[in-house]
Parts: C-alpha cells; sequence; structure tokens
C-alpha cells in the first residue's frame, strides 16, 4: 500500500513536468525540421518566432473553427468526429483516417512573409506509424527539411531515419516537378541519382520503412494531404 501511494503521487507530481518535456521535445523537433536550431538558445527562445495556425486541410485554408492554443492534434487524429475516413486507393500512407484539423508552424520574415512552413506527417513504416513534420522553403516546393520524433522501426535499418547524414539530403529537394506534378521520390538505397531535385536515398536494408516514408511524404504533399493549402499559398489566398 505504502509502494502505490509513493508511486501515484510520484506520477501525480512529475505529470506536470512530463507533459512540459513532451511539448519541449516537440517544438525541439519542428525547429529541427525547420534548420533553426541555435547554440546558445532555448527551445522556448528559437520558437518564440514561430506562429502557430490551424487549418482546414480539406478547404486548404487556415481556419478558427477551434483555439489553435487549446486545439490537442494528438486526440483529433482518433477522434471519428475530427476525420474522414479514407478508401484503400487514397490511403497509401496506411493512415485509415485523415485529420479535418491540423497545426501548421509559420515562420516569417521581416517584412511579413512566410519564409518557412511546417507540416504534420505521418504514415506506416514496417512496425509502426512515424510522426514527423517537413518543412518548406518560401516557394512552398523546396524541401527546408524533415525529422521523425516518433516511430518504432528497427535501430540500424528502419530507424535510420533518425540518422543525420540520412536527413541531410532532403534540403533542396523539389515537390512538384515543373509541369505541376508530384515528382519527389524516396527510392530504394543506393538507386537514387544524386543529381536529381526530386529523389532522396532510401535506407539499405528497410525496403519496407523506405517505401512507407516515400508513401507518408507523397500523402501529405498531394491532393489529400496538404497541396490545397500550399496551393493557397502560393496565390495568398489561404
Amino acid at each position: 500500500m505504502v509502494c502505490a501511494i509513493v508511486v501515484a503521487t510520484s506520477a501525480v507530481v512529475l505529470r506536470p513536468l512530463q507533459v512540459e518535456n513532451k511539448e519541449l521535445d516537440l517544438k525541439r523537433n519542428i525547429l529541427a525540421a525547420a534548420g533553426l536550431m541555435e547554440d546558445g538558445k532555448t527551445v522556448k527562445e528559437l520558437f518564440a518566432s514561430i506562429e502557430t495556425r490551424l487549418v482546414d486541410i480539406s478547404e486548404g485554408q487556415f481556419s478558427t473553427d477551434f483555439d489553435v492554443d487549446t486545439f490537442d492534434s494528438v486526440k483529433a487524429v482518433s477522434d471519428p468526429a475530427l476525420t474522414d475516413a479514407l478508401d484503400k486507393v487514397t490511403d497509401i500512407a496506411d493512415i485509415k483516417r485523415r485529420e479535418k484539423y491540423a497545426e501548421v508552424y509559420l515562420v516569417r520574415g521581416t517584412n511579413g512573409d512566410i519564409e518557412t512552413v511546417v507540416l504534420p506527417i505521418r504514415g506506416y513504416g514496417l512496425w509502426s506509424t512515424l510522426w514527423g513534420f517537413i518543412a518548406l522553403e518560401s516557394d512552398f516546393n523546396t524541401v527546408a527539411g524533415l525529422g521523425f520524433y516518433s516511430h518504432a522501426e528497427t535501430p540500424g535499418l528502419g530507424g535510420e531515419v533518425d540518422n543525420p547524414k540520412w536527413k541531410a539530403q532532403w534540403p533542396g529537394k523539389k515537390i512538384l516537378n515543373e509541369t505541376g506534378n508530384m515528382a519527389i521520390e524516396v527510392t530504394k538505397g543506393g538507386q537514387a541519382d544524386a543529381a536529381s531535385p526530386y529523389q532522396v536515398d532510401g535506407l539499405s536494408g528497410a525496403t519496407l520503412t523506405t517505401r512507407g516514408v516515400d508513401n507518408l511524404v507523397q500523402f501529405w504533399l498531394g491532393d489529400n494531404g496538404f497541396k490545397p493549402f500550399l496551393d493557397q499559398l502560393k496565390t495568398g489566398g489561404a
């Protein structure tokens, strides 16, 4: 009984700290995807320059349907009222249901224009759902960075999505080609054309994780993901 009381008390006392640390880790990953991490500055200081907005994914518009400060994007993913079912053809990321609203993160320049937009992404790999962020430059077509903050892929294989050398391939890659068609691609390990502005070399020995990353990126940057929103940003209509 004494041990149970101690454990329960510790859980209650440490809960706020755990929540705070989880939020800090999320913000750190957003900053890392946007290439904004700086030595000598705290996550709180750096994140102060980021604007968080809520987006209606289907409409491709900023939304005020919910208060972005209290909106829980994790709970929204599992709420049938806040998600839409996906058919097998559409659901290339294997997420079953897509949320209606998502939090996006904007980095603005001194003139107020968006310099970087960070989008949440997720999809199934080999063993798990990979949760992460992809950042795009001001043309909304060039990748600024990509990273995953939660997954359970095999260490040394699919887990290499966390390898800085692998993530370093992403900045500068283009989403759409000159005709406006989806062109970004994660190839099988060792098969990417280093000169290609669209290809990212996959993970050797982790074919299913590589395919999962390719699928989730194409889903979230495609018509059923954030493409309508990105199109609106390009024309100033969001």
